[in-house]
């Protein structure tokens, strides 16, 4: 299964967005433009703009505004992209080498400000405080999620419930925004938009639950991360988290000493303890109770073919394997 069929009802939508991209990335600084074209032609599923277009459209908008409000979800997300891959020291983004690798952290850094910069620029010309106040707040909420997920990293001891709350800011919440808003230009109630709201947080979660599974070897032969590259950085992400709970105290000392040290060549025992307490299975299941919520949200949007495209964006977000 993959994402680009899913798009298909927004598919001018998209071509427009792509352009609109192109030109915002413009600067009279050339190093910005270098490393703005890296970013483009590295890819990425465009999962965010296409959101924002598909739950617009779900919700009746019939204007223009939203390729705009599409454009400013990307480049918020890349730009949080470029700063986490240089915290993180990534090496490998969507198959292909991080901006700091090629062109080191400096640039990674200042050319991601850019991109914050460039998108509250754009955010002014939609002339809407409505749109300033959720995209500041959600931008504001993916800092401390960072910043949450610094403090947790290297720590075995990590709850779910602690876990979920760096999930629920890092990634949800520009999901949760990018639809609210969606719903907000096409003048729904305040309980639709609420629904559209939510109908992209539990999606974002689901994304990112199923995306730390693909971490341990789930993916496919597309999947553009090191494996094992979240151990490395002393991510306690769900499947170590239950893999844990589930393994007595002298079982699951191996697997605490290698979060702590960030050990990859504990990857392969680690893995085959996450085998051997299903943890795996536990972890995906929580991935599909985010995604049934997420289609449970929009019961009360009629039927289109915008609609029907969330609903398989949904379920795409677990069945994925890259």
């Amino acid at each position: 299964m993959t994402i680009q069929p899913l798009f298909e009802p927004v598919a001018d939508d998209m071509r427009a967005v792509d352009a609109l991209i192109r030109r915002r990335l413009n600067s009279d600084v050339v190093l910005i433009n270098t490393l703005g074209e890296y970013i483009i032609a590295s890819g990425g599923k465009r999962m965010r703009p296409a959101l924002v277009l598909l739950a617009a459209r779900a919700a009746g908008y019939e204007g223009d505004a939203h390729h705009l409000l599409a454009v400013i979800i990307e480049f918020i997300h890349t730009a949080t992209l470029l700063h986490d891959d240089v915290v993180d020291e990534s090496t490998l983004r969507r198959g292909k080498e991080t901006a700091n690798s090629v062109w080191g952290n400096d640039a990674s850094v200042l050319t991601g400000d850019f991109l914050y910069s460039r998108a509250f620029q754009m955010m002014v010309e939609l002339d809407s405080f409505q749109v300033m106040k959720v995209l500041a707040d959600a931008t504001n909420r993916i800092a401390e999620g960072e910043v949450l997920q610094l403090m947790y990293s290297h720590n075995p001891d990590l709850t779910e419930h602690d876990y979920m709350e760096v999930v629920d800011r890092k990634t949800a919440s520009l999901f949760s925004a990018g639809c609210r808003l969606a719903a907000e230009l096409a003048e729904c109630s305040p309980a639709q938009c609420q629904a559209m709201a939510d109908f992209g947080r539990h999606l974002g979660v689901a994304f990112q639950v199923t995306d730390d599974a693909l971490d341990y070897g789930h993916g496919d032969d597309t999947y553009g991360k090191n494996l094992g590259d979240d151990l490395a950085e002393g991510k306690t992400t769900l499947p170590l988290i239950c893999a844990l709970s589930r393994l007595s105290d002298d079982d699951s000392a191996p697997l605490r000493a290698a979060i702590r040290d960030g050990d990859l060549s504990a990857l392969d025992s680690i893995k085959k303890s996450i085998e051997s307490t299903d943890a795996m299975s536990y972890t995906f299941g929580r991935a599909d109770e985010k995604a049934k919520a997420a289609i449970g949200c929009l019961a009360d949007f009629p039927d289109s073919a915008a609609k029907t495209a969330l609903i398989s964006l949904a379920e795409f977000s677990v069945q994925r394997r890259s």
